[in-house]
């Protein structure tokens, strides 16, 4: 079948991959390429990376709304998207069939989040829905779902790339589905309908006036991109990793107050403590926390992490 691919992080790049071994890939329309890291070199998106491999076009608009036009002129068989990162427009979708590969059972967890959601949660099971797509974001009928078991070591990284090969193999049985024309749809119930809307900065912060788990889960959903963060004395720390911790707190302490330093950094929750084992200061690189601890002084003992607003 002839192709039209949109998609831009590492969710989409398996799904790139198996339809330019596959099928014709007559087009990649991906995300504009954006500025990364401290010197903000202008980077392309991974799906770009992949395209430019295979030499095939990338079409990247600021606004897929306006802009258009180049993906009818193909006239593809399909549309697939995976992670697109934009909002297509009505007359786009009512030119060309149009698949979506989503990161969760729908329609649990429609938006441009839905790993992380998973994980914030708490959830023990995600999945990965192949769907028609229509104009209201993720509505669309359901033509084939799997559900995919959430292991308490996940994160966001891992996480997706157990969805990209299941979301890969589970569209690959699809279009031979359609090539057969075996194919059915299911529509969606709207009383089950729940969002996972796209990540603002405000939800990279870390408060640990939170229960224990709340704020695991939370950091698990964020790493390693973007990293969730918390601040102390006028600085932000990137934090990646964290587990439960098992020492004995005393009532005096407070919510985000630092109970050990030496050889752990250990922190007071609203329910108990956690203690960080990945951490970033500004300017440096991703630590183990040993690491960071020998010869830091950006915190002490019984410092409080602020809130917000503080930095």
């Amino acid at each position: 079948m002839k192709i039209v691919f949109m998609g831009t992080p590492l969710f989409a790049c398996e799904v790139l991959e198996m339809l330019i071994k596959e099928h014709e890939v007559l087009l990649v329309v991906t995300q504009p390429d954006k500025k990364v890291g401290r010197k903000k070199i202008l980077t392309p998106s991974l799906v770009k990376k992949i395209a430019n491999s295979h030499d095939i076009e990338v079409f990247h608009p600021q606004s897929i709304k306006k802009d258009y036009k180049r993906i009818l002129e193909l006239k593809p068989d399909l549309l697939i998207s995976a992670a697109y990162g934009q909002i297509l427009p009505k007359a786009l979708l009512d030119e060309v069939t149009a698949l979506n590969v989503h990161g969760s059972l729908l329609p649990k967890y429609r938006g441009g989040a839905p790993i992380q959601y998973a994980l914030f949660n708490g959830d023990d099971q995600t999945g990965v829905t192949i769907m028609y797509m229509e104009f209201v974001m993720d509505s669309g009928p359901i033509i084939k779902q799997k559900a995919l078991k959430i292991e308490p070591d996940d994160d966001y990284l891992s996480l997706t790339k157990k969805l990209s090969t299941l979301g890969t193999n589970l569209l690959s049985d699809v279009l031979k589905d359609i090539k057969n024309n075996k194919i059915e749809s299911i529509a969606q119930k709207d009383d089950e309908v729940t969002f996972s809307p796209t990540l603002k900065p405000s939800d990279e912060y870390i408060s640990f006036d939170r229960p224990t788990h709340e704020i695991i889960n939370h950091i698990r959903g964020l790493s390693p991109e973007p990293g969730g963060y918390a601040i102390i004395n006028g600085s932000k720390i990137k934090i990646y990793k964290a587990q439960k911790s098992d020492i004995i707190i005393d009532e005096a302490f407070v919510s985000g107050q630092i109970i050990e330093i030496k050889k752990k950094l250990i922190i007071k929750t609203l329910d108990h403590a956690i203690e960080i084992l990945e951490i970033q200061a500004p300017g440096k690189r991703i630590m183990h926390v040993k690491d960071f601890l020998n010869g830091q002084n950006i915190m002490s003992i019984n410092d409080v992490f602020k809130g917000e607003e503080t930095l």
